[in-house]
């Protein structure tokens, strides 16, 4: 049973709509406004959104706009309610992303079919897929989606195998594809006048990289190299953005996919401005530890130090301190993680 958020401010109207979509076999969740509605939205993904324009505390607009920003709620399909009919309404809520409008009063037909018309072309356009197993065959089926629509699709699938140190592409190189990660272990890195590298991303089975320069169509701003011997998928740019433009379960993808490494940044950001070593030192390793999904992580010394933003010496001398504590064991280039927990209170 699909479920249809509504959101009124009109008691009325509300009530009556409610009933009818009710009828309909719809399950119906209701808000009282903008606010209540994205809240109701938050706890419970809907598979479509009946909004009224203009409402208290937040209004239709508002609602649209925190939608289309959420990784979770963005490509929901959505549907205006209004009274009015100045084009310039239409047009503002086109360009925010509304997929269709409703005009009060209406009548029960029209309100239906508007409602079937979207959820069909919503199922029609990405079948709902928008969690793939990336680590299990996921490209496979993430690529398979999109060709039974774009018939020129033409992914080069070909499994390139890149040793270890290799680089794929630097720093000011124009960006031709997309890469995935069918095995190893990619790190983007940025290199400063004089010559000290820092550690932008870990990229490991299952993961997409290359994307920000192809999204935003200008030069990389790091280079990516090899940290282990990797076999990766390429995926030709013009392809790339024909899945974006013409598959709905791609872009939802991307966007979760550019939501997270946003607030990895913000994260990174903030805790090289203010956190101490120890602080940094742990956060990583958690980091990697929960990513990994394992209890050893194996990197080299200078690797680590690159992530963290300091001297190997530093880092050597702040993992001693972790193993003293008995919260860490460390052989060779592994790391065991003993006490999680611990580690996460131990970064003062």
């Amino acid at each position: 049973m699909k479920t249809i958020l509504l959101i009124e401010d009109n008691s009325d109207i509300r009530e009556n709509t409610c009933e009818i979509l009710e009828l309909a076999g719809y399950n119906v969740v209701t808000a009282e406004n903008g606010k209540v509605g994205v809240e109701k939205a938050l706890a419970a993904k809907p598979d479509l959104v009946i909004c009224d324009i203009m409402m208290p505390v937040l209004d239709g607009y508002g609602v649209l706009h925190i939608f289309s920003r959420n990784p979770t709620l963005a490509g929901t399909p959505f549907i205006f309610l209004t009274a009015k009919t100045e084009r310039s309404e239409f047009r503002k809520g086109m360009e925010l992303g509304a997929d269709d409008y409703l005009t009060k009063p209406f009548d029960e037909s029209e309100l239906l079919s508007a409602i079937e018309g979207r959820l069909k072309r919503f199922e029609q356009l990405d079948q709902t897929r928008t969690d793939y197993d990336l680590k299990s065959n996921g490209l496979e089926a993430f690529l398979d989606d999109a060709q039974t629509k774009l018939e020129s699709l033409s992914a080069d699938r070909k499994v390139h195998t890149i040793p270890k140190k290799q680089y794929i592409y630097a720093e000011g190189d124009q960006p031709l594809r997309l890469y995935f990660v069918k095995s190893g272990k990619i790190k983007t890195i940025k290199t400063n006048a004089d010559g000290k590298e820092f550690i932008t991303g870990i990229y490991e089975e299952g993961s997409f990289f290359g994307y920000l320069a192809l999204l935003e169509n200008r030069e990389y701003t790091d280079s990516a190299v090899a940290l282990e011997d990797s076999q990766l998928h390429y995926i030709p740019k013009e392809d790339f953005q024909q899945l974006l433009s013409g598959n709905r379960s791609v872009s939802q993808e991307f966007i979760r996919l550019l939501a997270g490494h946003v607030a990895e940044r913000e994260q990174q950001l903030l805790t090289m401005a203010y956190g101490s070593l120890r602080r940094r030192v742990a956060d990583t390793l958690l980091h990697l530890y929960t990513s990994a999904g394992e209890q050893v992580i194996k990197y080299s010394r200078d690797d680590l130090a690159s992530m963290v933003g300091t001297a190997t010496e530093s880092l050597i001398r702040t993992l001693s301190e972790f193993k003293q504590d008995g919260l860490i064991e460390i052989a060779g280039s592994s790391i065991r993680i003993l006490q999680p927990e611990k580690l996460r209170r131990a970064g003062w």
